[in-house]
């Protein structure tokens, strides 16, 4: 596949922090400046050079599958993985169920953020350097927008952990992440299992590179968060 080429969309989550409306609407579909927020997700990955697109999807996920359909209207080729109800998987979980879509190396980015940086350059970064399995985006973060989660130099991820809170950790997860598709599937399959520990596993070899964003990241995991891109987004259009 070209460079770029596959990004994979995990939004399978239940969005508990977005209740009572996430009960009838999946996060994805959410309104976000007069449009559903996937709408938004899918065209920024178009313009970063994503050409395919999988879509792990659970919760409420046929709503999503009925707007987005086969991608072609955001110049993308869509393709689904859906979890069982009531089996969730986890993060890498539901990437393992969707092992069989993978290309070689992918990106790897959650339903509910919008990254104002080049997808593609975290793909390009992986297939330029053998001495890595992963590409993570960080960015300086200084436990600003959210809980700072990464220590890095520059151009490794030297330490990830997601729950950390000690100040030497200065950086956070932007939000995405390139793989090799075997590191996927080195996992077995149909067990509960976290991206978050695959990226910590990653780091502690010396296997993830890091590619520094400059713009804050946006999600809309929040009713704070959600206000936040909209406010973005209109300002930008």
């Amino acid at each position: 596949m070209p460079d770029g080429s596959q990004a994979v969309v995990l939004a399978g989550g239940l969005a508990t922090r977005m209740l009572p409306r996430t009960e009838t609407v999946p996060k994805a579909m959410l309104e976000v400046a007069g449009r559903p927020f996937v709408d938004w997700q899918l065209e920024l990955l178009a313009r970063s050079g994503i050409r395919e697109v999988v879509m792990c999807i659970a919760h409420l996920g046929e709503r999503i599958r009925a707007h987005v359909g086969d991608g072609s209207r955001y110049r993308l080729s869509v393709l689904w993985s859906e979890e069982a109800p009531g089996q969730l998987l986890g993060t890498a979980g539901a990437i393992r169920a969707a092992l069989p879509l993978l290309a070689d190396t992918f990106v790897v980015t959650y339903g509910d953020s919008y990254l104002p940086f080049d997808y593609g350059a975290l793909d390009r970064l992986l297939r330029a350097h053998g001495d890595c399995d992963g590409v993570m985006s960080v960015f300086h973060n200084a436990g600003h927008w959210d809980t700072s989660n990464v220590i890095t130099d520059g151009t490794w991820v030297v330490r990830y952990e997601k729950t950390e809170k000690s100040a030497a950790f200065d950086h956070i997860d932007y939000g995405a992440t390139a793989l090799r598709r075997d590191v996927i599937a080195a996992l077995p399959a149909g067990k509960v299992a976290g991206l978050d520990a695959i990226q910590r596993d990653l780091a502690a070899t010396h296997r993830l590179r890091a590619l520094v964003a400059r713009e804050r990241f946006f999600e809309i995991g929040s009713p704070q968060g959600l206000a936040d891109l909209g406010e973005h987004l209109r300002a930008k259009s």
